[in-house]
């Protein structure tokens, strides 16, 4: 088989994600663009400004990334891009250019689901796992729980109810005063605490099922915010009981499915799943079940364009298209993935 590049292209929230994969070398190209700073006065990402600013930087990132690969565009095999789920502003961004450069440069184009590119990021890895295996996606709008016994044969064991474990860390850091984003800030603070706050509760674990809910974490830490004087230790140590408690339960829940389906393998993937202590966690808890854990590398956590690329590489191999219309999906559940 001649040699495949892939261009990838993610925009589905507030970073602008460009990369190429390369099917003998991997990923050969990778720039990311947050607009945290953007973003950061208000405390949260607003969606016009996110379309805007992908508006902005999309093409000088797509034009970068080619340059360092050291590509021309006669040598890219197919464009894949993020369909959705995400903003509906955002994604038309990264929609409309890459169908306008696939018909340009006369290559198919890809959509590809946001959520099946970060459980695939692991694969880019030189450890990587073989099907089937369990997947966490834990991130700022997603916390499932997912069997996965083949590309595109996914199946939603369980999910939040509510809020997602990232965008509970993001809300509770924001009662505390932290800075936008405040999760990976609180995980910091974390770090610091002394414990001697009181435990937190592992919601929804005192019942059967594989579901979440953070919702009512949130409060509850926010309640002792205000009972306790806010010292720099108190708040340490309120950081340190809230994230025992998100990775307890993430972790009691992955241990649930792992006798469930009997899976030995586990893919930890979605911008929570840089932190350190669950990371720990469930390393300890495969390990103990006789099974292994596997994560993507730090930068390829978050929203990036090489877990889009490399997924685009798998279907391109199915030579899936998406032809010329323009669609994209802010809602779109991984159980009813299509590429279209």
């Amino acid at each position: 088989m001649d040699n495949i590049r892939i261009l990838g292209i993610e925009s589905s929230c507030d970073e602008t994600g460009v990369a190429i994969y390369d099917s003998e070398q991997g990923i050969c190209a990778h720039q990311l663009y947050s607009q945290v700073k953007l973003h950061s006065e208000y405390g949260g990402v607003v969606p016009e400004l996110a379309s805007r600013d992908h508006v902005r930087k999309i093409i000088p990132l797509i034009e970068q990334t080619l340059a360092e690969a050291n590509c021309k565009p006669q040598a890219i095999s197919a464009i894949a891009y993020t369909q959705g789920p995400g903003l509906i502003g955002a994604l038309l961004v990264g929609a409309t250019v890459a169908r306008s450069l696939a018909y340009g440069w006369n290559k198919p184009a890809i959509g590809i689901h946001h959520l099946e590119g970060h459980l695939l990021a692991p694969m880019l890895e030189d450890e990587r796992p073989d099907y089937p295996f369990l997947a966490l996606l834990v991130s700022g709008g997603h916390t499932q729980i997912c069997e996965v016994r083949g590309l595109g044969d996914y199946r939603l064991i369980g999910e939040s109810i509510d809020d997602a474990a990232g965008e509970a860390f993001d809300k509770t850091a924001k009662i505390m005063g932290l800075d936008y984003p405040g999760g990976p800030l609180l995980a910091k603070l974390a770090e610091q605490g002394d414990g001697s706050e009181k435990r937190f509760p592992r919601p929804m674990t005192d019942r059967p099922g594989l579901d979440f809910s953070f919702s009512g974490l949130k409060t509850f830490a926010a309640n002792r915010v205000a009972a306790v004087e806010q010292t720099p230790q108190n708040m340490a140590n309120i950081a340190q009981a809230f994230q025992d408690a998100v990775v307890d339960t993430l972790a009691i829940k992955c241990k649930r499915a792992v006798k469930q389906t009997g899976f030995k393998r586990l893919v930890v993937a979605g911008g929570v799943s840089a932190n350190k202590q669950l990371r720990h966690k469930l390393a300890q808890l495969m390990s103990a079940q006789g099974g292994q854990v596997y994560y993507p590398r730090a930068e390829y956590c978050t929203d990036n364009g090489a877990m889009i690329a490399y997924a685009g590489f798998c279907h391109y191999r199915q030579r899936q298209d998406a032809g010329l219309a323009i669609e994209v999906f802010p809602r779109w559940p991984l159980s009813e993935k299509v590429c279209s």
